[in-house]
């Protein structure tokens, strides 16, 4: 009787007090339902995505991740950012500037152009990076997981609407240290839940976890202004209510494909 006493204790305490990742994604899951029930989620999926609009992902992208990185490498052995390090396993950087150089040639770096979105996002990485280390995790978390869950069908996706014919511009959606992206995850979540955090630090990290999702939100929603404006000016001569139609697809992509590499994995997290 005692042993079956302890068990539902035991059980009990484990409803009351949920892994860090289970309660990420209990506190972002408004942000999955908002992405996934969009038009321009599902438009993505449908393969409606051009050049002009995956290029000028790929510019925030690279932002965003030489800002993760760079502080997840200056915070390594910090001991909440330790146990999710995975440099050789995740780090997007070298992968994204790759396809940047495959897409505008060998001097991209002086052809990247972000929205003041992408500003806001790399400011708020650096800034916990120097302040509050642990945070890192709730971005680490919302990043990786969704392109290790989304990856491989984007990346096909990917080539198919850009039509081409080999991997090369897409390096961003390949893992090559990762054998199995499922079994990867469940230590990845495994190692995020053995992080030491008060209660107060974990009130945090999920807080952080809706802002990640929020930032990305506004990235792509700033994408998509940008492009819009790029293509009334394009098509000024048409007026504006054809310009306006014609950069329509830029919506396809905002929160599809952007929202779907943060967020798109977010159905397969629980599997």
């Amino acid at each position: 009787g005692s042993r079956e006493l302890r068990g539902q204790t035991g059980a009990f305490a484990k409803r009351q007090l949920p892994d860090l990742s289970e309660q990420i994604k209990a506190a972002t899951k408004e942000n999955h339902i908002r992405a996934e029930n969009t038009q321009l989620m599902l438009s993505y999926q449908k393969g409606q995505i051009t050049l002009q609009q995956y290029k000028v992902l790929l510019c925030s992208l690279y932002e965003i991740y030489k800002a993760l990185e760079e502080e997840l490498d200056r915070n390594s052995s910090h001991p909440a950012v330790a146990p999710i390090y995975f440099p050789h396993e995740l780090a997007r950087l070298e992968s994204l500037e790759n396809d940047l150089e495959y897409f505008f040639g060998q001097d991209w770096e002086k052809r990247v152009i972000v929205p003041a979105a992408t500003q806001r996002y790399k400011q708020r990485l650096r800034k916990i990076g120097q302040e509050k280390p642990e945070l890192l995790v709730a971005h680490a978390y919302t990043r990786y997981l969704g392109d290790l869950s989304g990856g491989q069908v984007l990346g096909k996706i990917t080539q198919k609407s850009l039509g081409l014919s080999s991997k090369e511009g897409l390096s961003f959606f390949s893992f090559p240290g990762v054998s199995s992206p499922n079994r990867f995850k469940q230590l990845y979540r495994s190692r995020m839940n053995s992080v030491e955090l008060t209660e107060e630090e974990k009130a945090a990290v999920l807080e952080e976890a809706v802002e990640a999702f929020e930032l990305n939100i506004q990235v792509f929603d700033d994408l998509q202004k940008m492009l819009s404006i790029a293509a009334e000016t394009d098509q000024s001569k048409s007026g504006v209510g054809a310009a306006r139609f014609a950069a329509s697809p830029v919506l396809q992509l905002a929160v599809g494909l952007c929202v779907a590499l943060a967020t798109v994995g977010a159905a397969m997290y629980g599997k």
